[in-house]
């Protein structure tokens, strides 16, 4: 896999795989502290590029043969870990896309545990990284049990992607009992359509929270989005109103932002009033 990864002129990793060109991207993910928005993570997103054109990551995916999708799942977190340790973002987590496939249960342990050599080999905690994954109710539960298990005695956060979609979310948190769950983003955006989209959203939020999970809203567009998702409760944060993904070598700008600058005044004295009741 090494032998994949190669460096750029100016010290940026990229990984090549047949015609394709991969190098990786970051999405901020924010935490509201008081009237600013601190950030405190990134999510890893490949970017695949083929004869200089950028191909969406989706249809990449859909491009590799089911055969292939381990090794590039892991060639890319290989990649995804590298760069972010060159980006010397300090108290930032790193999230990244974990494959849960049944029919690959000793790939997914061995996955695990060469993130786990990776770790030392790059001076990086476990608690840095967070591992995302996709779970449905259904899933089989041994299977996903001894991922989790192994999430675990590595030391990996687990953050649930998705949440809301299906049915039987309860069961589903007490069978991954993650430290994260991520609202899924269409989901948030139909909420964000009804008059009651903050009590709705609130009420779920505080359900999680009654689980113990933390929760990150993402794919936030608009200042009402946020000003929803901020009087909901939200723990995290995420969308391109906030901050767009950012290829390695980019400039990350580490320093807060101001709710303000992003909400109405209106807007930001009644989502404190409610933050603080």
């Amino acid at each position: 896999m090494r032998d994949a990864i190669f460096v750029d002129e100016i010290g940026v990793e990229y990984a090549i795989y047949e015609k394709f060109r991969l190098r990786s991207a970051y999405q901020p993910i924010f935490a509201p502290r008081g009237e600013l928005l601190r950030m405190v993570a990134v999510e890893a997103i490949v970017e695949a590029h083929h004869e200089g054109k950028s191909v969406h990551p989706a249809t990449f995916l859909e491009m590799i043969g089911q055969d292939q999708r381990s090794y590039i799942t892991a060639l890319c977190q290989a990649l995804h870990m590298r760069n972010f340790c060159n980006l010397a973002l300090d108290d930032v987590r790193l999230f990244f896309d974990f494959a849960c496939d049944p029919a690959a249960d000793d790939g997914a342990i061995s996955q695990l545990r060469q993130i786990a050599g990776r770790l030392e080999e790059l001076g990086l905690h476990p608690k840095m990284l967070m591992c995302q994954i996709n779970a449905a109710p259904g899933v089989d539960a041994r299977f996903l049990d001894g991922i989790l298990g192994e999430m675990r005695a590595t030391g990996l956060g687990v953050a649930l992607n998705g949440f809301g979609v299906a049915q039987g979310g309860e069961a589903l948190l007490d069978l991954v009992r993650p430290d994260i769950v991520r609202i899924d983003g269409p989901l948030f955006a139909l909420l964000c359509t009804s008059t009651r989209a903050g009590s709705l959203l609130a009420r779920l939020i505080a359900a999680l929270h009654a689980h113990g999970v933390q929760v990150l809203v993402e794919s936030i567009v608009s200042p009402h989005q946020l000003q929803v998702a901020l009087e909901a409760g939200a723990d995290f944060l995420q969308g391109v109103l906030l901050a767009k993904p950012l290829a390695t070598g980019a400039f990350f700008d580490h320093g807060p932002l101001v709710a303000a600058s992003l909400l109405p005044r209106a807007g930001l004295q009644e989502t404190n009033k409610k933050r603080r009741t």
